[in-house]
């Protein structure tokens, strides 16, 4: 069920993660900086890309999960593709901002490639501009769901929450979705080709540690 509070679910990672979810190491000034939308556009600018730590890369990663099994951390901004070998690949991910977090244990129930972005009422009640694609917006690289979708099912029904790729690649990092797991389109394209339908998402609440980085 999806819920608000946060289950003890097992799982222990042992990697290396930012200082606090609000913050990134800036290597121009060699300190720890408060990340925000504008910080973030900026570092992007100057960097070419997200910060190190939101970059794709193989973590240790300890968990009684089952290799295939995602694993999503708002806290810190990570998803987790569990491995063999205690392993996982980390990616980099944009979460919902404040009263959007949420968490629960989910199944992928379908993907798509280059999908349709259909907003749901209660975006166009509070986005009245989101109306004019009430009955979808087409797949393609203006569309705000990026180069790829997975539709996050509790059991045979669809949760509305995804796991997508974005056209705001500089957001990777902040609390700023309306509850979707955000991700850079090259990420979210190589995690579309490691899962299948019906893996199993765990999605844990954003303020809470369930877990120690070493």
């Amino acid at each position: 069920m999806l819920s608000r509070a946060a289950a003890a679910l097992g799982v222990v990672a042992l990697s290396a993660g930012i200082a606090h979810a609000t913050q990134i190491f800036d290597p121009s000034t060699r300190a720890w900086v408060s990340y925000d939308p504008k910080r973030a556009i900026d570092y992007y600018r100057a960097h070419g890309g997200v910060p190190a730590d939101f970059r794709r890369q193989v973590v240790k990663f300890r968990t009684a999960e089952k290799p295939g099994t995602i694993i999503i951390d708002g806290n810190r901004h990570f998803l987790y593709l569990v491995l063999p070998n205690f392993q996982a690949i980390r990616y980099g991910i944009g979460v919902g901002r404040d009263g959007f977090g949420w968490a629960g244990i989910v199944r992928v129930g379908r993907k798509a490639e280059w999908p349709t972005w259909t907003p749901p009422a209660e975006m166009v009640a509070r986005d009245p501009n989101s109306a004019k694609y009430a009955n979808g917006m087409p797949g393609g690289p203006d569309n705000p769901l990026g180069a790829r979708a997975f539709y996050l099912y509790e059991g045979n029904r669809d949760t509305i929450y995804r796991i997508h790729g974005t056209t705001e690649p500089w957001s990777i990092g902040l609390d700023i979705s309306s509850g979707c797991i955000r991700m850079n389109n090259d990420d979210v394209i190589d995690l579309f080709n490691r899962v299948e339908v019906g893996a199993k998402v765990i999605v844990l609440m954003q303020g809470a540690a369930l877990y120690k980085g070493v």
